[in-house]
């Protein structure tokens, strides 16, 4: 894409399984972690913009459903577990994917599996949730380095999604963002 010093981020190793020859950071799972470990890589200043690939469950259900073959590019994110009202945060990335491939995402520490939370963090006008990409968002945005954010749904964070179903298809996943990071991105 250019010849920027690009970091590329993963939350989980098993994201990153396709891209063993592509030098990437993985974090860790949930915010704490994800903003401890990309505020270190960081920190060191060598770093023109970040690129966050991973996965997401699905909870928005209005007619225009993602697909879960899909990547989508983050361009809204709220935290759906903070007590508080917390500020939206808009990755400051250059878009890459068309209106239809944009989305806004809901970032908390547990991995959705439940119809009732899935319907709370769709009111807060999200249609992907993941555990990560608030935190990522923060410290990209207080160190002042460009974002971007894409996310292949991995499964419907319903009442029937389980963490074996995740731990099954993030293999096939993690290939799929692999191409999309040589075709579009690298």
């Amino acid at each position: 894409m250019t010849d920027r010093k690009t970091l590329l981020v993963f939350a989980h190793h098993d994201e990153a399984s396709a891209f063993e020859g592509v030098a990437h950071l993985v974090t860790g799972v949930g915010k704490v972690n994800a903003a401890g470990a990309l505020a270190h890589a960081l920190a060191a200043g060598d770093v023109d913009r970040a690129v966050v690939l991973g996965t997401a469950g699905v909870v928005g259900d209005d007619e225009h459903r993602l697909d879960l073959g899909t990547i989508y590019q983050v361009t809204g994110l709220v935290q759906h577990d903070f007590s508080l009202p917390s500020p939206a945060l808009h990755p400051r990335g250059d878009v890459v994917l068309p209106a239809n491939e944009q989305t806004v995402m809901a970032t908390g520490d547990v991995f959705v599996k439940d119809d009732e939370q899935r319907a709370r963090i769709s009111a807060l006008g999200a249609r992907l949730v993941d555990m990560e990409g608030y935190a990522y968002a923060s410290v990209c945005e207080r160190f002042g380095v460009p974002l971007q954010i894409f996310k292949v749904p991995s499964d419907f964070a319903d009442s029937t999604t389980t963490d074996a179903e995740w731990d099954e298809i993030v293999f096939e996943k993690s290939r799929h963002l692999l191409e999309f990071w040589e075709e579009r991105l690298s």
